[in-house]
């Protein structure tokens, strides 16, 4: 027996959790490389005695996520840089891709050097850590409290139309 109405409000939990964690990421303007909006996928697997719901999304969206504290401010998250910063070539990148320049002493602005700039970044970062954004976690946790009654209710449709399937009479004969 499939049950298809409990794995469709599966699916529906599923792609609410996705569009409302895409729709945070672009308003909180942490969605500058869409590398993270693309990346986050989920999965509803059927198995003959279970369904499974998972997500995927790059590493990095977990810190995003949760947040991690700094060497000087701290947040509620499990993270937290202790003797290593975060990388500079990837932050050199994104600052490239800004065109975000340095001046020199007379206020012109110098000729690239975005090592510099990921280096201070990355140094700032650090000691002030990355504030939690709850892009995915708020979402999963507003789906997750509806999802309950919405199973009841598919999963209950799914065995009436089994024991419908089972008791029909046309195939009894």
């Amino acid at each position: 027996m499939r049950l298809k109405k409990t794995e469709a409000a599966l699916e529906a939990f599923k792609n609410f959790v996705i569009q409302q964690a895409r729709t945070r990421l672009t308003k909180s303007k942490k969605n500058v490389s869409k590398e993270l909006y693309n990346s986050l996928k989920g999965n509803v697997k059927v198995m003959p005695n279970s369904i499974n719901v998972d997500f995927e999304m790059e590493d990095y969206g977990l810190f995003q996520d949760k947040g991690v504290s700094g060497k000087e401010k701290k947040y509620n998250t499990p993270y937290s840089y202790t003797t290593k910063m975060p990388p500079v070539k990837p932050l050199a990148a994104w600052a490239q891709s800004k065109n975000i320049r340095l001046r020199d002493a007379q206020g012109k602005y110098k000729k690239g050097n975005y090592n510099t700039i990921g280096f201070l970044i990355a140094r700032s970062i650090y000691k002030k850590g990355i504030k939690p954004s709850l892009f995915f976690t708020k979402p999963f946790e507003q789906g997750f409290k509806k999802l309950p009654d919405e199973l009841i209710n598919s999963f209950g449709l799914d065995v009436d139309d089994f024991l419908a399937f089972t008791f029909n009479e046309d195939r009894l004969r």
